[in-house]
Parts: C-alpha cells; structure tokens; sequence
C-alpha cells in the first residue's frame, strides 16, 4: 500500500518550471532516494511535500488524505516531517532536552489544567520514550552534552531523533551524510535502515554521496530538469544509461 501518491506535481519560480510533472509512489517502511545533478529540483520537491512550498498543479496524497495544500506545519501533524542539511537544534540546549521538546506527547500548558498524577505519568512516558530514541540514534553517551557542542554528524543524529519524537512516519531528509566522515555517514545510514526497519517509518532521502547511500536504500528516483527520467533498485540505476549520461556526466 502507498503512503505516499504524487501525482504530475507542478511547481515554477518566476515562470520557469522547477517541478515539471512529478508522479512518484512510497511504500511504507522503505527508504527511497533522490538523485540528480544540482538544480533539477529535489530540494523544491522536498519541499513541497512538507509543505514548505505549495505546488502550482497537480496533487499530494498522504495515508488516503489529500494534504497538497496543506502548510507546513499542517504537514508536520498528519506525520511528515523534514530535516535539513543543517542541522538545527535548539544550540542551547542538551541532547535530551532537545528530544524532550520534539515530543508530539509534549501538550505544553495543558499540563496545568490537568491533574498532577496525569501530567506526570505523561512526562515519565516522554522521558522514556526519548531515552529510547536515544539510543536508537546512538547518542545516548552525549544525553547532557550541549547541542551546540555535538560534532556535525552527531548533530544529524539529533535530528533523526528529533523527528522520531515528533511521531513522525514519514521522514524527507536533505543530504544527511553532507560533509561528515565516511565512517559517521555509513552508521547514520545503518541507523536509518533499523529505524525504517523497526519503527515502520518511510524515508525519502536527497543524497550526493551515492558510494555509501545505496548500500541501504531500497529505490532511487532520478531527476533531471524537473522530472523523473528513471527509477528503480540501486543497483539498476548505477547501470542505467540515462542516468550515465545525465547525473554521471559521462
């Protein structure tokens, strides 16, 4: 069953078009990856799923539900989430806290119109749960370490977990691996196979670095001026000869 349907979505920028007829399909619990040189629109694509941009045409279902123009926070509350190439953690806070905060649990000032054995069975079970994606992340040994102060590829981690927190079950993540170290990149793609894998989350991932990504993703969607020219397994993707000539350059 897909989770995910867009169907031939639409998106220009001063009347050029950046999305040029998307159609795509995500099945639930896999990781899917988009390829394509700089420019050819994952980013945008990325974005209006989330919400962050609303598409000029076509439509976006998700779980049976029509969200295609939904804003971005609408988005984030049926259960899509984004992160960034840069990570973004509130810097002054530690680990745990921040996992705390992204709690879709987390009712906020409802706390103090509810009785006091309510709001605190509630906050043991945030505390439990964000020690558990803690751990699922790998960064339970930095619970008290300031945001700020993680390496880049910890902070990723982070916020992998944050949006777990969230309730998240479908994650769009933009260039995860960008800029950290081969062997930090391959445990944070490890993370994300279990995680899809245990948790039954779908991830659709923007990704350069195709030596280490497709060793877990499960489908690729290659782009090129706004479409969709191939998509498939990894390894059918890597033989494929419009993909050679379009994101190889050879």
């Amino acid at each position: 069953m897909s989770v995910l349907i867009i169907n031939n979505v639409y998106k220009h920028f001063g009347g050029n078009p950046v999305l040029n007829g998307i159609n795509m399909s995500l099945q639930k619990g896999k990781i899917y990856q988009m390829i394509g040189p700089n420019g050819c629109g994952k980013t945008t694509l990325i974005n209006v799923i989330s919400g962050m941009l609303k598409p000029d045409g076509g439509s976006i279902m998700y779980e049976g539900n029509d969200i295609t123009k939904k804003g971005l926070y609408e988005t984030y509350k049926t259960g899509i989430v984004r992160t960034w190439q840069i990570p973004q953690p509130f810097i002054t806070l530690t680990t745990f806290e921040n996992l705390l905060f992204s709690s879709d649990e987390n009712s906020g000032e409802s706390f103090v119109y509810a009785p006091t054995s309510t709001w605190h069975k509630d906050e043991e079970r945030i505390m439990k749960r964000a020690t558990e994606v803690m751990k699922m992340v790998g960064l339970s040994e930095k619970k008290d370490t300031i945001s700020q102060n993680l390496s880049g590829g910890q902070q990723k981690l982070l916020e992998l977990g944050r949006a777990i927190m969230s309730g998240a079950k479908l994650i769009l993540m933009d260039e995860p691996i960008a800029g950290v170290n081969p062997t930090l990149a391959k445990e944070i793609f490890q993370k994300i196979s279990t995680i899809s894998q245990t948790q039954d989350i779908t991830f659709c991932i923007v990704e350069h670095r195709l030596d280490i990504s497709f060793q877990y993703v499960q489908h690729v969607f290659a782009m090129d001026e706004g479409k969709i020219i191939v998509e498939g397994t990894p390894n059918q993707i890597v033989k494929n000869s419009k993909v050679i000539e379009t994101y190889l350059g050879v």
